[in-house]
């Protein structure tokens, strides 16, 4: 029976006064009065069992020791047996018998040894070990690290606190079961393990990784994270199949090169290409990060030619040492193909090249007070397919940009944009002339607005010439245009307290008239640059010029009257649902339009309807309508939903449709629908709730997807369908892809990946696929905390 004299049995032979105190204080026993002095260092032991003790520290804490037999000789040995104890910092050794000399600081264990040191837990019959320095050996020890991972070995030495080599060991993930025959679903053998905990980085030699007990790969040496820390050295091989490329074998290198600097290398082996040098290097500094990718093909076998392909981004800013100037900051975007079918054959070389057309983009911007300035070069490397051409967009070579804004002044709000622009093309593809064109808009408003209402005339005044490389149809080489723009923004507030599917709520109604009037000019002879007609939405409904860019100003004299309404939770303001309609009532036909454009007419155009549902986290609902009241057909529609009752379920679905007036063939009716979701709901299996980047239990079956239909061209555009297993230390995933790269091609892959959780990968990379095309997908193994040695702790 555990009495206290027992209890003080335990804390009789103790190496301090402080230990004593510390000793009692456990086994619920007074401490002497003498010791209440040395009450602080207690506690200042208890807090350094909270992070990583200090060497210098760790060798003024006390040694405690306890069990049902001691003996020895004071300042020289210990003697403890039957359930003997030694404990000093954050180490702890238990045994049937512990002998520890002193002077030596050596401590030696037999029979059922078990030793925890900040969280990594060692068994075996037999230990030698120095406290202080952790030197030692332990032989047939079974380990438990805190990342989870088990293993065995002949033998283990201790280098130091930090460094161990095991003999003949093994390394897994896979949680121990109960049974005599037990085998892990996947385990790590080798000769030699070296374990560094300070750079969290394991080194194997003579080893090989055994999968359901079959061994799969071989590694006479190699290296491997034990923790989420970056360390340099190969990564997993990915492999692929690919329509296009065949089966692709690719075999990356990580560099880390500094805390705020990395470089990954990822040579290629393509089955019916050849060797792809592929590479990414990136840095964050103080002012400024930036991240390079280039790929080079010495030789295309399919294109019989070299193939290669950069990107790069950087941002950041620029002190140029003059207080009147200060800072100036900086963008780049670069990126450049070697041929125009580099997108199609190979799609996820960039991030870019999921378009036809990449930007070359460089910025200098500056600001300072009310003033602000822009240098801007922007040059596009347009790839073109054959049977399918595409007018290129233009270049600005250069683009310059001043601004002048003052808010608040007297009441009013004014501005001065200024704009010069060099825009270059092929005239042979854009069918017009390039030009320097120079721009300028002169606005002021003064706004009223008080709870419930707010009224905000404004007055623009927009100014425009063109210098062209070669003269108009009308013959001439110059042009010019200035517009003045009136608009009036009025709009009442209504607020009352409602209650609907019983919850209450703050419900607003919202009226809002528009009135907008700018007169005719005639810029039929203008070429377009960069104007495009806006879509009609609640976003450009209230707007005063009917297009973007700045070639095509809109003549208006019309009327937009719409209404909102909203509900608002009553303590955090959040909008649980918003429903919206808005109508133009046009006074005069709007006669100004793009080329091929048809001008709209005077009288009511058309219902323009909105809502956006977010009731409860679980699911939202988005949808928008445009609506031709005469022919009651609809032009323009989208409908959304997202809905995830937790984490790994989620279902996301959207219907758009988009009537294009001026060019039919760029008219589109598309559903998309993607999807995480465990099949073990189908026969009542919900899982548990692991927290986030943990899954939900062993056995479970996802199924992950993605389906893009267009209704016109009666196909899938895009698909991605795929499987993920969580074995619970280790997850299997299978993907099978279809992107359309461009309008007349397609390409197909098959990606499969096993990871070994805590340990590796093996096969090519979905997840990147997964999180790209499923909004809210979750990763079945994502580390969000450092592990704790307390989750050990003895």
């Amino acid at each position: 029976m555990d009495d206290p004299k027992r209890r003080a049995l335990r804390c009789r032979f103790v190496l301090t006064p402080v230990a004593w105190v510390a000793c009692a204080l456990l086994h619920g026993l007074p401490a002497r009065a003498q010791a209440v002095d040395d009450a602080p260092l207690i506690l200042k032991r208890s807090t350094l069992l909270q992070e990583k003790i200090p060497e210098a520290t760790r060798q003024q804490l006390p040694t405690f020791v306890s069990g049902e037999h001691l003996s020895g000789q004071t300042d020289l040995d210990t003697e403890v047996q039957g359930n003997a104890e030694l404990r000093r910092g954050d180490t702890m050794i238990r045994a049937d018998r512990i002998d520890y000399n002193q002077p030596e600081d050596l401590a030696r264990a037999h029979g059922d040894v078990h030793v925890n040191r900040a969280g990594n837990v060692y068994e075996g019959p037999v230990l030698e070990l120095k406290l202080d320095a952790f030197e030692g050996f332990f032989t047939q020890p079974d380990y438990r690290f805190l990342n989870n991972a088990y293993g065995h070995a002949e033998r283990i030495d201790f280098i130091d606190d930090k460094h161990s080599v095991a003999h003949n060991a093994t390394y897994t993930t896979c949680q121990r079961k109960p049974g005599p025959s037990w085998m892990p679903d996947w385990i790590f053998k080798a000769t030699t393990l070296q374990f560094d905990t300070d750079e969290d980085v394991g080194r194997a030699e003579g080893a090989q990784l055994r999968f359901m007990d079959v061994p799969i790969l071989p590694f006479p040496d190699m290296s491997f994270p034990l923790s989420d820390k970056r360390k340099s050295g190969l990564l997993p091989p990915t492999l692929g199949v690919n329509s296009v490329n065949g089966i692709d074998l690719v075999q990356p290198y990580y560099w880390d090169i500094a805390p705020n600097r990395d470089a990954t290398l990822s040579p290629e082996l393509m089955s019916r290409r050849g060797l792809n040098l592929g590479g990414e290097f990136r840095y964050l500094e103080a002012p400024y990060r930036g991240q390079i990718s280039a790929n080079y093909m010495p030789t295309d076998m399919l294109r019989d030619r070299d193939r290669w392909s950069y990107a790069t981004t950087d941002s950041g800013t620029i002190n140029t040492g003059i207080s009147s100037i200060g800072n100036l900051g900086f963008n780049v975007n670069l990126n450049r193909v070697s041929d125009d079918n580099y997108a199609i054959d190979f799609p996820h070389a960039l991030p870019s090249l999921i378009q036809q057309v990449l930007p070359n983009d460089a910025s200098l911007s500056w600001a300072q007070g009310h003033f602000s300035a822009t240098a801007r070069t922007l040059k596009w490397q347009t790839l073109q397919e054959v049977g399918s051409p595409i007018t290129p967009p233009y270049d600005r070579l250069p683009q310059l940009t001043g601004a002048y804004t003052r808010l608040d002044a007297g009441g009013f709000d004014f501005s001065l944009t200024g704009d010069y622009t060099q825009f270059s093309a092929d005239s042979r593809l854009t069918l017009q002339p390039n030009a320097k064109r120079s721009y300028a808009l002169a606005q002021i408003s003064h706004p009223w607005q008080a709870p419930g209402w707010f009224v905000t005339p404004k007055l623009q005044l927009n100014a425009t010439s063109y210098e062209f490389d070669t003269p108009l149809t009308n013959g001439a080489s110059t042009a010019s245009r200035v517009l003045p723009t009136f608009s009036l923004d009025n709009g009442l507030v209504f607020e009352r307290d409602a209650s609907y599917f019983g919850r209450s709520f703050r419900q607003t109604l919202e009226p809002r008239a528009f009135y907008v009037y700018t007169p005719y000019r005639n810029q039929g002879l203008l070429p377009n640059y960069d104007s495009a007609l806006n879509d009609f939405n609640f976003a450009t409904v209230y707007t005063e010029n009917a297009f973007s860019g700045n070639d095509r100003i809109s003549d208006a004299n019309l009327l937009t009257l719409g209404v909102t309404t909203r509900l608002l939770d009553p303590d955090t303001g959040a909008e649980a649902a918003r429903f919206g309609v808005a109508q133009r009532l046009r006074f005069k036909q709007q006669q100004v339009t793009l080329p091929g454009g048809t001008p709209d007419p005077a009288g009511v155009s058309d219902l323009l309807l909105g809502t956006s549902i977010n009731w409860t986290p679980r699911w939202s609902l988005d949808a928008s309508g445009q609506i031709n009241l005469k022919t009651h057909e609809s032009l323009s529609s989208s409908i959304g939903g997202h809905y995830s009752p937790g984490s790994y379920r989620v279902v996301n679905a959207s219907y758009t449709k988009y009537i294009d007036p001026v060019t039919p063939a760029n008219s589109s009716t598309q559903w998309d629908l993607s999807w995480q979701w465990p099949i073990n709901d189908l026969w009542g299996d919900k899982g548990k709730n692991l927290g986030p980047g943990l899954g939900q239990g062993e056995g479970r079956w996802y199924s992950v997807g993605r389906l893009n239909y267009s209704m016109l061209d009666h196909k899938l555009v895009n698909t991605v369908m795929g499987l993920e297993y969580d074995a619970g230390c280790w997850i299997g995933r299978i993907l099978v892809e279809q992107l359309r790269t461009s309008t007349l091609t397609t390409n197909k892959s098959v990606q499969f990946q096993l990871e070994f959780v805590g340990f590796s990968r093996l096969g090519s990379n979905p997840t990147q696929t997964l999180r790209t095309n499923i909004p809210g997908y979750d990763y079945l193994r994502q580390q969000t905390t450092t592990p704790s040695r307390f989750g050990n702790y003895n």
